[in-house]
């Protein structure tokens, strides 16, 4: 019964629509037609501008036609089998290779996992160094604040025999930071020897976070100079160093080194929120120029230091160190000591390819606040002062030796 009540109501509806079709004329349906394919048209076009991010890929077709009717007839007509992503990766190199810059480069999606893990701080292991000894053993060299490794109670000087049952004679430390970067495993099995007993720890794989700042307090006739090195400017660098700001200046500290010696760089947001710390605002930390404009980069914030400091530059110190040396001597009138820094006056943007991998380009140059282009030049110090090595333990290098004699004048 239900059943055909339904089926009559559905005969009813069909024969409603059939009435209502009758009258649609020929002219409504092909303006219909019309106005559908449009708009079908309109859609597949907004798609398409959408997943290829608004890039015009019918001029970029016909700018690389050649290539591409060169590569396939390659791919498919060579009488024997070709690697393609070798061709492509290689062809990247060449067109990275014509450009002329040592600072624009292809990477491989390897060598960007570790490009990546450097500058970004952020890997995911058990925090902890190793190295290979003299025996050609792995053993551990710094356990990370904090780190699962740390936790689960392995020590520096810790010899590493096994991990996860595997026998690690004949192995390198880097084949076995790789095996734990890459083990999809929550847990890692270290057998470690120590004081000669074998011993067997469970790490627990996390998110690691790279010290890159190191601090201390460095004391001369009672007054206290704060001390902080930078290694790297990584994405996690600028909360590293204001937590260790905040703790020199809780011990009342009466002025400060920087050493940016042997640091390449790193992210340009990292040196300038650093530099923001110690500015008064309005000063320039830099500026930036390409073929078309210049942008003048102020510090926007309220806070501000007024203590001495100064600044140890080498000619390891590169790009975001230079910005760094360069905008304390400008804009905070510091010291710099040292010698003159690497010289590199460029600034580099990332992308990542679908595959993984990555090429780097130039975008623009970076100037000093008043204007100097420091490329092939370096930042040149206040107080030129080569590397010496301390005689003993209880001194400091010449260079951090110079920097406390001139700290020293400033707060006596």
């Amino acid at each position: 019964m239900v059943i055909k009540m339904f089926q009559k109501k559905k005969e009813k509806k069909i024969s409603s629509l059939l009435k209502k079709r009758k009258t649609i004329t020929v002219k409504e349906q092909l303006l219909s037609i019309i106005y559908f394919e449009v708009l079908g048209f309109i859609l597949c076009l907004i798609t398409l501008f959408i997943l290829t991010g608004g890039k015009n890929y019918f001029k970029l077709y016909k700018e690389l036609k050649n290539f591409i009717n060169a590569y396939d007839d390659i791919t498919t007509n060579y009488y024997k089998d070709v690697d393609k992503k070798e061709i492509v990766n290689d062809a990247i190199q060449s067109m990275i290779d014509k450009v002329g810059d040592d600072y624009t480069t292809f990477s491989d999606k390897a060598e960007t996992t570790n490009f990546k893990e450097n500058i970004d701080g952020i890997y995911k292991g058990i925090g902890c160094t190793i190295a290979t000894n003299k025996e050609n053993q792995i053993y551990v060299v710094e356990i990370f604040e904090n780190s699962p490794a740390q936790k689960a109670g392995l020590k520096e000087n810790d010899i590493i025999v096994k991990i996860d049952n595997q026998d690690l004679t004949g192995k390198t430390s880097s084949e076995m930071s790789e095996y734990i970067k890459n083990n999809k495993n929550a847990k890692i099995k270290l057998t470690i020897m120590r004081e000669e007993k074998e011993k067997e720890i469970t790490i627990e794989r996390g998110e690691i976070e790279v010290p890159s700042v190191i601090s201390k307090i460095i004391t001369k006739d009672k007054k206290k100079i704060g001390y902080i090195q930078i290694s790297i400017f990584s994405s996690v660098t600028y909360n590293q160093f204001n937590t260790k700001l905040k703790k020199l200046e809780k011990q009342n500290i009466q002025a400060l080194i920087i050493d940016v010696r042997n640091n390449t760089g790193g992210y340009l947001t990292s040196v300038t929120d650093i530099s923001s710390l110690f500015l008064e605002k309005g000063k320039i930390i830099y500026q930036l120029e390409n073929e078309k404009e210049k942008e003048v980069i102020k510090d926007k914030t309220k806070e501000k230091r007024t203590y001495p400091i100064s600044i140890i530059i080498n000619v390891g110190s590169a790009s975001a160190s230079e910005i760094l040396a360069a905008s304390f001597k400008e804009s905070y009138k510091s010291f710099v000591v040292g010698t003159n820094s690497f010289g590199k006056g460029t600034v580099q943007k990332t992308k990542q390819l679908s595959d993984g991998s990555m090429i780097k380009y130039t975008i623009e140059k970076w100037l000093t606040p008043s204007g100097e282009w420091i490329n092939e030049k370096g930042v040149t110090p206040t107080h030129f002062v080569e590397y010496k090595s301390a005689e003993n333990e209880e001194e400091y290098d010449s260079q951090i030796t110079k920097a406390i004699e001139l700290l020293m004048e400033k707060i006596k």
